[in-house]
């Protein structure tokens, strides 16, 4: 934490959002397209919030960012933005509306600050007054899509499993969340059964909403793949048959190996006593670790299988998302450039916003993040952010500009 603290200080960036009414022009010494490709020594041009163009430096810019590197707005698929710590340090599962919204703006903004220009949280409805709040108010924080709520109800019967889906939709839902399985503190095993599993997704494909399915099973993996949902969280005790079944439908998968145990483990005496978090849930988490980063060489190794990018960032962990990162490339062997388009281009296609957000390309939203350093041959130099911009707004830049 005191990482991202240090990097508040030095941003020296004001509560809101610096207004670009004009065109901004953004030279940099390297760019990353979030597709897989790289140039070096261009500028950008941003104009009306989108990316007009990249072309060849000439004449003076907005922003000189010759010294580092641009990439796209990093993307998270899976956060929880509203989670926080109560004023005793411990976590906090129920509070006043206005005290959750205030943790969340201070939990959007340092996820803003540190790069993550859009996050899928799953979710609660509070998710929605943050997002209105953080709108109507100019302040800093990411693009947030949100859930509403969760389905997690194993004695509901198959209608009223589909009337929950078409419940969250209306109550303003970007995507359906469906617990499948328990928590890797209880074992993680198959919760939902198949046909349960088949209702839900199957409403959801027939409403057009996207569907999420935490599971670490691979019994449950199967039974969400085969009902139709489109796309998988966790996984750890996912096996090569499910992997394979994952790649085969086009789901995505989301492990989340990097951040989220590590978070808990690290403020384990924040958590203890609360719930599940248990001696024994500390110790399940503590085993899951290695057992993930063998899970994600597996998923690696599978053909075709579109690993996006999510942390499931809990309290503690706002600010902090991009370990997921760093963790993939240096424990679980992904190539940093591999990793930076899960970052961007490959999540924004989970989420439906291909053509508008996660990669550096005109006619897409100017989401914009510049690091210190080459992430291609030290991908912890997605730690060192200097500048955030936002549909073509400036949050952080290297001179507090």
């Amino acid at each position: 934490m005191m990482r991202v603290l240090i990097l508040f200080a030095c941003s020296s960036i004001a509560a809101a959002a610096i207004q670009t009414s004009q065109p901004v022009t953004i030279r940099v010494g390297r760019l990353i397209d979030g597709r897989g490709g790289s140039q070096q020594n261009v500028v950008v041009r941003v104009d009306g919030g989108k990316i007009v163009n990249v072309a060849k430096p000439s004449g003076p810019v907005t922003y000189d960012l010759s010294r580092y590197t641009l990439l796209p707005g990093f993307i998270d698929v899976h956060v929880h933005i509203l989670w926080h710590f109560g004023p005793d340090g411990r976590f906090v599962q129920r509070d006043t509306p206005e005290v959750r919204l205030a943790a969340g703006v201070e939990n959007a903004r340092a996820t803003v600050m540190n790069g993550f220009t859009t996050v899928q949280s799953v979710g609660e409805a509070a998710d929605l007054a943050l997002r209105k709040k953080l709108d109507d108010e100019r302040l800093p924080g990411p693009r947030i899509l949100t859930s509403v709520r969760q389905i997690t109800n194993t004695r509901a019967t198959p209608d009223q499993l589909r009337q929950d889906v078409r419940d969250a939709k209306a109550a303003g839902a970007d995507l359906i969340k469906i617990f499948a399985s328990a928590s890797i503190r209880d074992g993680g095993k198959q919760t939902m059964s198949d046909e349960q599993m088949a209702a839900i997704c199957g409403e959801a494909n027939a409403l057009g909403i996207r569907s999420m399915v935490h599971a670490h099973s691979a019994e449950s993996i199967r039974a969400s793949v085969l009902g139709g949902c489109k796309q998988i969280e966790h996984g750890v005790f996912a096996n090569e048959d499910v992997m394979k079944l994952m790649a085969d439908r086009g789901v995505y998968f989301d492990p989340n190996i990097g951040l989220v145990l590590q978070n808990y483990i690290e403020h384990k005496a924040q958590y203890l006593g609360i719930g599940n978090y248990t001696d024994e849930g500390f110790a399940a988490m503590e085993k899951a670790i290695p057992l993930n980063y063998e899970m994600f060489k597996k998923a690696l190794a599978t053909p075709k299988l579109k690993i996006v990018y999510g942390t499931d960032a809990v309290a503690g962990a706002h600010g902090r998302n991009i370990e997921e990162a760093i963790v993939r490339v240096k424990s679980g062997g992904q190539k940093p450039m591999d990793a930076i388009v899960s970052l961007t281009s490959l999540s924004a296609e989970s989420l439906g916003m291909k053509d508008t957000i996660g990669a550096i390309a005109p006619g897409l939203a100017a989401d914009l993040v510049a690091v210190e350093g080459d992430p291609l041959s030290d991908i912890t130099a997605l730690r060192k952010v200097v500048f955030v911009m936002k549909g073509g707004q400036a949050y952080r830049t290297p001179d507090g500009r």
